[in-house]
């Protein structure tokens, strides 16, 4: 629509400079000040003069053949020819009675103003009943898109502008001199290990040590080198969370049976280790949305009112034998619309009660000829 503002949003200053997103600068010059002298009465050549000055100097001030009572003309919202804050806002106190929603306007401040000055801008705008009311200080900010200043002009060649940079830089929050930690003892599969967790005042963890294997050993160099890591990330603010989602589940050996009531099977060190973490150190809805519980917690009723009955058991043989298949000849028939049907379910078929139990996941394996086989993970006896 060859407007340089929209609504009634006066122009910000004759000359603009943008910063671009990908680097250097682009100056916009107004259209509206050839036509504006012109229609002032300036000639040609009067006009060019002005106009070349403005694109110089970047300001109308001092600019050759320009009348002194023309200058109110030329007035933007920056700059050294400003309108006066009070001006946006009784501006759109004159238009907001024709409008049914806010004014999608900003009241620009200049850089020396006082919280004073704010406050009395906003019952300004209070008083006149505006909707809405949006200010913004020159300069408030590190690097702003829209700028009057000569100091934003275009860098010599071979020079690169950095107009914002914000760099967050992490602190060590160290662990207290004297601090109370526990220790506790693993087993996963035939490798033992022992963890100690450091802990801050508020219960958090802020450190872990790992002895696993013999003194010396690669494998226990490799965990007192992860341990190491993983306490300095506790230390930098790294939630336990993330450890615990990137190291569950990963699998290498050792792997297999623990003596954890809480963690039976566990894919790895890694995995057993990060389980118990967040059994001791994460709320229960945490975990649940991981699958993580201790045995408490998976043992709940499946209805209200029923009691689940827990049978403590190291071998096969110590569990209560299934019921027998029935024979075709024990059951009984009842005709029901001269159809005979079954008057007894079959209850089922049997298993052998001396099958132990598998020794990679702890199901109860089934025989397979002479050996027997896990239906769980595919495990055997010793058969090929």
């Amino acid at each position: 629509m060859d407007c340089d503002t929209t609504g009634i949003e006066p122009d910000l200053a004759l000359v603009k400079t943008k910063k671009l997103v990908g680097g250097g600068t682009m100056s916009i010059v107004n259209q509206t000040i050839p036509r504006a002298l012109r229609r002032l009465g300036y000639s040609s050549g009067q006009v060019d003069d002005i106009v070349a000055y403005i694109d110089e100097n970047m300001s109308v001030i001092g600019a050759p053949h320009l009348a002194a009572e023309h200058l109110p003309v030329f007035a933007c919202s920056m700059g050294d020819n400003t309108i006066h804050y009070e001006g946006h806002i009784r501006m759109m106190g004159a238009v907001q009675p024709f409008l049914s929603g806010g004014i999608s306007k900003t009241a620009n401040m200049p850089e020396d103003v006082t919280v004073e000055d704010v406050e009395r801008l906003h019952m300004l705008a209070w008083e006149l009943g505006l909707k809405s009311v949006a200010i913004y200080r020159d300069n408030c900010k590190l690097g702003q898109p829209l700028s009057s200043s000569k100091s934003a002009a275009p860098e010599p060649a071979g020079e690169v502008e950095i107009v914002e940079r914000v760099v967050h830089h992490p602190v060590r929050q160290k662990m207290p001199r004297t601090r109370r930690g526990r220790t506790f003892e693993f087993r996963v599969a035939d490798c033992k290990g022992f963890a100690t967790i450091g802990e801050y005042d508020n219960g958090q963890p802020g450190e872990i040590f790992l002895t696993v294997s013999k003194q010396g050993s690669t494998m226990a160099g490799v965990m007192d080198a992860f341990a190491k890591s993983v306490s300095y990330g506790l230390q930098y603010g790294v939630p336990l969370r993330a450890f615990v989602e990137a190291f569950t589940n990963m699998r290498f050996e050792p792997a297999g049976m623990t003596d954890d009531p809480d963690i039976r099977f566990a894919s790895s060190i890694m995995d057993y280790l990060f389980r118990r973490l967040a059994i001791e150190y994460m709320t229960y809805d945490e975990r649940a949305e991981l699958g993580i519980f201790s045995v408490d917690e998976r043992l709940q009723p499946t209805l209200p009112g029923v009691e689940e009955h827990v049978t403590a058991t190291n071998q096969g043989s110590d569990l209560a034998p299934d019921p027998k298949s029935l024979d075709t000849g024990q059951l009984s028939f009842a005709p029901i619309d001269g159809i005979p049907v079954a008057a007894a379910p079959i209850l089922g078929i049997a298993r052998p009660s001396d099958a132990p139990m598998c020794m990679q996941c702890g199901v109860v394996m089934m025989r397979s000829g002479s050996c027997y086989v896990c239906t769980s993970c595919g495990s055997t006896s010793g058969c090929s």
